[in-house]
């Protein structure tokens, strides 16, 4: 097994260190499996060197599960495995910041001056 992979065990009885294997609660309905970050892209590597069918059967993971992940590591490369809440979208530079503080910033302004247009305008009217 990769350096990395150690610890995992395919029954379902064995609490993994990286993920939470599905549990069976008293009224039949299953949780869903969680794994980390690392887990996942260590699972990736092992499945380019030996084949996914084969990395899924020595990781206990499911081979669409693990198909999966080569796909979302294909369309997003280092991003790909990230935390929920988090976006995928590649970190903004500094120069792109600073145009979308300035677009806030006009948008304010644009607002206040739309509010201004319409109390003088109604003052106009009277």
């Amino acid at each position: 097994m990769r350096a990395g992979l150690e610890g995992y065990h395919r029954s379902a009885e064995v609490k993994h260190p990286k993920c939470d294997k599905i549990k069976d609660k008293d009224d039949g309905v299953f949780e869903m499996r969680k794994y980390d970050k690392e887990f996942k892209e260590e699972a990736v590597k092992l499945s380019d060197e030996v084949g996914v069918k084969q990395a899924a059967s020595q990781l206990g993971v499911p081979y669409y599960t693990l198909a999966e992940w080569r796909q979302k590591r294909k369309a997003y490369g280092d991003h790909a495995f990230v935390g929920s809440g988090i976006r995928r979208d590649a970190p903004l530079s500094e120069k792109e910041r600073e145009l979308m503080k300035q677009v806030r910033e006009l948008q304010k302004a644009n607002e206040i001056l739309k509010d201004a247009l319409g109390f003088f305008a109604k003052d106009r009217k009277k």
